[in-house]
């Protein structure tokens, strides 16, 4: 029979206590490990508050001590939560929250700056195509107008672009300006 182990960042069990792809994604993210831990002690909160709700409907003399510990506990877990929270750098645009206000699902928030930004992307790709068009355009009547000089330029053009080619490929850049990102795995 196998051995389970609970990790303390994750709260997620390993076996034979080797680690899963999550716990060594935490471990090198600083960021990611704050606010798991953040998330363990909300849990903790609601595990505690469940405890202190039974605990007060099912109220007598008794149980006035358990009642009196599990305040304190809810008490110093929620003060542990606000030191936890303010370790974690996460930063939530209003409208999110006013959408969660209203009872509306955040959801809806990213899908709209999804499909803000995809309209947004074909109006650029719009006036990409334009420029493109007035370029080949502007050269085609050049070319008529100064065969030599248009010759000239598109051997330069053509030097140029492949010093920049040459440049990206040494900088880890992709041709659209974009660096290179290594996956870490």
């Amino acid at each position: 029979m196998e051995a389970n182990n609970i990790s303390p960042i994750t709260g997620h069990g390993t076996t034979n206590g080797t680690n899963n792809n999550n716990d060594n994604q935490l471990e090198g993210n600083p960021n990611k490990q704050s606010l798991m831990l953040v998330n363990n002690s909300i849990h903790k909160t609601l595990s505690l508050l469940h405890q202190l709700h039974l605990t007060v409907s099912s109220f007598n003399v008794a149980s006035q001590l358990p009642l009196l510990q599990r305040l304190n506990a809810l008490v110093t877990e929620l003060d542990t939560m606000q030191k936890l929270g303010d370790s974690c750098n996460i930063q939530v645009p209003m409208e999110v929250v006013n959408l969660i206000d209203d009872g509306k699902n955040p959801d809806e928030f990213t899908k709209d700056v999804f499909n803000s930004c995809i309209s947004k992307n074909q109006t650029l790709k719009g006036k990409t195509e334009a420029f493109k068009s007035l370029r080949n355009h502007l050269l085609a009547n050049l070319e008529e107008a100064f065969p030599d000089d248009v010759e000239v330029y598109r051997e330069i053009r053509a030097k140029t672009a492949a010093e920049s080619k040459r440049t990206a490929q040494l900088q880890n850049i992709v041709p659209n300006g974009e660096v290179k990102v290594k996956k870490e795995m």
